[in-house]
């Protein structure tokens, strides 16, 4: 009986010791998913209906999820919801959301979280900068013009977990589309709760995505990303949490990635010759462009020969190959390798061809004809940029240039935050605003009717336009080689005829992460990173 009791006993505490040693494992497992990375830029909002910036929409696609979301090889599945059927003339989507889906306060994620978001996206008081991403949205364009109520949109709570969406016409990049932010859910409850307030801090938003934010006052520079206990795909999810901080100075965030405070940190321009043999270094072209945006309420940038004469009248070549060290020269809205006709499979940008080219003499020709509508022979305005320092760098190379090839031309930098640049060109307060902007879908319609350009809808009021996009949507929706012709002409209105907006470049992405972090995702679209399959071996 003794020596019974004494092997119970030691199989008790090497049981016991076991379990302690499964419980330390696991703990040091936890410990070690956790992501170092740098941004270059702060956040602007935690709001799907407000953004209009990369480090915002890099929080929200990570802590929020729509009917799809890209999986690991960066092609869209169903996310949000389970289940979905199509009608034959391919217009109505019918949707079984996933009943186990919730809202990382323990509401459930429904049918009229979809529709609430949605609608608010459209409403034109709402003033949203994403409201065009709705024009292939049944009445979507109507409502955003203020022609319509928000509640005849194409969207319907069939039942609390049915979701039905109906189309203007059908388009090719649905499940593309929906990946995306504008797309998003909300919480009703919560967003009625804080009113003006809601997503300007990480408490006072909730997420149903993979990630939740945490420690995002609204103005601080550091933040995390922490794994959703509600999040009904947790048990994919390997991190635990994404620490973030702003490095502006690809110097400073160089230095923290070879003393191992950074696990991943993206380089500007300047500094992609001094890492480029670093362990860790990437490179690779995106469809992400550079470009300068005109403020047309006021007189000078109000000048169509004004516009043309800056959007000829600088190097890009030389901007590319001296400042950049990556990308390529962009001569038109759409960027090369990004969009392919799916008749012909050729390369929008190809078939296209060159729109708004380096061309000083023709730069010349207008900046002469502007100046005399103008009536002046001196001509000040001013240049904004963000306060990054790819941005400053650009903003100095176009000032010079401008300044050089367009005598009498006095062109004022200002760099600031980005979230201050971004309320200056929502309001409307600049002459010229320099910017960055990527795609949500791979269709030439993304950047032609978006693209970054700020106030398009608003300001740009082309019937030719806006027929020709129409035109596209509905009458060509089904006919690919006259939709692309279609399109091709649209954005030759914009750009050739109007230059209401001035291509600089297509961007590259060159960037430092650790070998030990595997799955770690870049968007097809940007630069925008994705930790839901990422961990750290």
């Amino acid at each position: 009986m003794k020596k019974r009791l004494l092997a119970l006993a030691g199989v008790a505490l090497t049981s016991l010791l076991m379990l302690a040693a499964c419980g330390k494992s696991s703990s040091s497992s936890n410990s070690k998913q956790v992501l170092k990375v740098a941004t270059n830029a702060e956040m602007a909002t935690l709001s799907t209906t407000k953004y209009s910036d990369t480090t915002s929409l890099e929080a929200l696609e990570n802590s929020f999820e729509g009917l799809y979301r890209f999986n690991a090889k960066n092609k869209p599945v169903l996310a949000g919801a389970s289940s979905v059927s199509v009608s034959k003339d391919q217009k109505t989507y019918t949707f079984n959301l996933r009943e186990n889906a919730k809202w990382s306060n323990g509401d459930s994620v429904t049918a009229e979280d979809y529709v609430y978001a949605w609608q608010k996206m459209v409403d034109p008081t709402a003033a949203s900068p994403n409201s065009q991403r709705f024009q292939p949205i049944k009445n979507g364009t109507q409502i955003a013009e203020g022609k319509l109520p928000t509640k005849d949109l194409g969207i319907k709570a069939l039942g609390k977990y049915k979701l039905q969406v109906t189309l203007e016409s059908p388009i090719s990049y649905f499940s593309e589309l929906m990946t995306g932010a504008p797309f998003y859910p909300q919480d009703k409850k919560i967003v009625e709760k804080y009113g003006s307030d809601y997503g300007t801090s990480s408490t006072k938003t909730v997420y149903n995505g993979p990630f939740v934010v945490r420690n995002w006052t609204g103005t601080n520079l550091k933040w995390s990303y922490v794994k959703n206990q509600k999040y009904w795909g947790k048990k994919d999810v390997k991190l635990q949490k994404i620490n973030v901080q702003v490095v502006k100075d690809s110097s400073t965030a160089g230095k923290l990635y070879q003393t191992n405070k950074l696990d991943y940190a993206m380089l500007t321009t300047d500094y992609i010759r001094q890492y480029e043999h670093t362990a860790g270094y990437h490179s690779k072209t995106i469809p992400l462009i550079g470009y300068m945006s005109f403020n047309v309420h006021r007189k000078t940038t109000a000048n169509v020969h004004f516009r043309k004469a800056i959007a000829m009248a600088f190097n890009k070549n030389s901007l590319v190959k001296n400042i950049l060290h990556v990308g390529s020269p962009l001569n038109g809205i759409v960027p090369k390798n990004f969009a392919f006709n799916s008749k012909t499979g050729n390369d929008y940008r190809q078939d296209a061809g060159n729109m708004l080219t380096y061309n000083l003499k023709e730069a010349r020709k207008e900046w002469a004809e502007a100046k005399k509508e103008l009536g002046s022979s001196k001509i000040n305005i001013q240049l904004l940029t963000s306060d990054t320092t790819d941005s400053k760098q650009i903003g100095e190379y176009l000032q010079s240039q401008l300044e050089t090839n367009l005598p009498g031309l006095t062109v004022s930098l200002q760099s600031i935050p980005l979230k201050s640049r971004l309320a200056a060109t929502t309001e409307h307060n600049y002459d010229i605003v320099y910017g960055t902007w990527q795609p949500d879908y791979a269709d030439p319609v993304n950047f032609i009717s978006d693209g970054g350009q700020y106030h398009l809808d608003d300001d740009y009021n082309n019937s030719n336009f806006s027929n020709l996009l129409d035109k596209a949507a509905t009458t060509y929706a089904t006919d690919p080689v006259k939709r692309w012709s279609t399109l091709i002409q649209a954005e030759k209105q914009l750009l050739q005829k109007d230059a209401f907006t001035a291509p600089v470049y297509q961007g590259g992405m060159s960037y430092l992460l650790k070998s030990k972090v595997k799955g770690l995702q870049i968007s097809p679209y940007g630069t925008v990173l994705f930790y839901r399959n990422a961990s750290i071996k």
